[in-house]
């Protein structure tokens, strides 16, 4: 039987290692099943999901030139199409270049065509100026205490010690 991608088979699994299963199809023929093509979910290690001797049905996905055999588990599964997705709809063509989001669209930060809201400040949160203001007063007073505390350590001005 020749082996072509998108066929389903049974195999058994004959080695495990920490990327994936080798899995023995008929014939002696070996295909891997990489670990994220075990199960849907995250599949932290392989053991957890497979055993040496488990018979799994496998789906080909790859064959490579040098005869390496890509198999996959979960992909072998048949899902109701209740489970499976919807497809995502195409996203809508941006006009502008692309530009919009880094000050090109102008607008101060706001985008009609993406349900924004216009900029309207607080009456009563200071503005950024004020902010800035008193973190710079703020800043001296401080860097002025720390001054006279060290400077009285040190006998201050310059002033020598007996």
């Amino acid at each position: 039987m020749a082996i072509e991608v998108g066929t389903k088979l049974e195999g058994k699994v004959t080695g495990i290692t920490h990327f994936g299963a080798f899995v023995d199809l008929s014939g002696g023929v070996t295909g891997l099943v990489h670990i994220s093509e075990i199960a849907d979910n995250y599949v932290k290690d392989v053991n957890d999901h497979l055993k040496i001797n488990d018979v799994v049905t496998v789906k080909v996905i790859n064959v490579d030139k040098d005869g390496k055999i890509g198999l996959s588990i979960k992909q072998a599964v048949d899902k109701p199409a209740s489970e499976s997705r919807p497809p995502r709809a195409p996203r809508p063509e941006r006009s502008g270049g692309g530009g919009e989001r880094f000050g090109g669209g102008g607008g101060g930060g706001f985008n009609r065509e993406r349900g924004g809201r216009p900029f309207k400040p607080a009456a009563n949160k200071p503005s950024f100026e004020d902010k800035v203001s008193r973190f710079l007063k703020d800043s001296e007073e401080r860097i002025s205490s720390l001054k006279k505390n060290t400077e009285g350590k040190r006998g201050g001005r310059g002033a020598k010690r007996m």
